[in-house]
């Protein structure tokens, strides 16, 4: 091999070794740092936990009685729905997690009752629960550039699917839930069904394989399912108690529901329909996240206001935070 050859291969080498080095800190650099963040609806505020020690980084104000979150994907910013107490709620609150502050609100009037969230590639859907509607706030472009009513009374809360073509709302005054199938992402062309369920629909999330939507049922203690090929409820589980939110663990295998009335996290496998466990909590829970391995949950707790860790294969409290007043919505990132 010729000295010149020798110096090439040895060039290319180099060369190799450097784009690989350079793509491996662009990686690391992109991993989203874990991050737990609580509302605090009385007080009006967000709490900042780290998820693995349960330790408070930090809490920052938002609008009036807070009530859900969504997280950007990096984990960096939080978009909190402030639905008011009293006083109708008008706006978004984005809050940069690692500068602790609120960049801005986003007056969203004439829209009333933000409440629930989803976050999908830096869009934000919304309900607006007063004006019967489901809008998306641009992140990048900081402005609403979406909206499509549901022609339903209470519209609460939202699940949206990963590619964006189908949304479905529970909407607690009319005992119903609106699926929202679009040919492509909003505001393509769309079909619209009214889903009659059980009486005041609240708790709602879809099933990871996108074939079912499970939905709470406030005044029955139960849960409908819906069949999303036929958009229509298939089938009824009797839970006994009102369950106020619901939570399925990444593999689909299990729903998670929180049941204030007894302070109990209640375990559903969701191939039996069968409840498999119980696990009797110290206060009320409310809100509830999982891991990405489905392990672990977070549930964020009133009476004794805070966030509690629970290993869900173990079944048992792994560490509590202390947060604010009257904590609900709550979300997770990097974890």
């Amino acid at each position: 091999m010729s000295n010149k050859t020798k110096f090439k291969v040895l060039f290319l080498l180099c060369f190799s070794i450097i784009i690989a080095w350079r793509n491996y800190v662009i990686v690391i650099g992109q991993t989203t740092k874990p991050v737990l963040v609580a509302l605090n609806k009385t007080e009006g505020s967000l709490t900042i936990i780290d998820p693995k020690d349960m330790k408070i980084l930090g809490k920052v104000a938002t609008g009036d009685n807070p009530h859900e979150v969504v997280l950007s994907a990096d984990g960096r910013t939080a978009f909190v729905a402030n639905y008011g107490a009293q006083t109708p709620g008008s706006s978004l609150s984005v809050i940069d997690l690692e500068a602790k502050k609120e960049l801005r609100r986003v007056d969203l009037a004439p829209l009333m009752r933000p409440h629930g969230l989803v976050e999908m590639n830096g869009k934000i859907y919304f309900t607006s629960e007063t004006n019967r509607l489901i809008g998306r706030y641009d992140s990048a472009t900081n402005r609403v550039d979406w909206l499509m009513g549901t022609g339903q009374n209470a519209t609460h809360m939202i699940v949206v699917t990963p590619d964006q073509k189908r949304i479905y709302t529970a909407n607690i005054a009319s005992d119903s839930v609106t699926a929202f199938e679009f040919q492509n992402v909003p505001p393509a062309g769309s079909r619209i069904t009214q889903i009659a369920v059980g009486k005041q629909p609240e708790a709602i999330d879809l099933a990871p394989d996108g074939k079912e939507v499970w939905v709470g049922l406030n005044a029955e203690g139960a849960i409908d399912i819906i069949d999303t090929t036929t958009n229509k409820v298939k089938e009824k589980i009797k839970i006994g108690q009102r369950p106020y939110r619901i939570k399925f663990t990444p593999d689909g295998k299990l729903a998670l529901l929180t049941i204030p009335e007894t302070s109990e996290l209640v375990v559903i496998d969701t191939a039996t329909r069968k409840e498999t466990k119980r696990l009797k909590l110290d206060s009320v829970p409310l809100g509830i996240v999982t891991t990405k391995d489905g392990k672990i949950a977070f549930a964020t707790t009133v009476q004794a206001d805070g966030v509690q860790k629970i290993d869900l294969e173990k079944f048992e409290i792994l560490g509590k935070s202390a947060t604010g007043q009257a904590p609900d919505g709550v979300a997770l990132a990097g974890m």
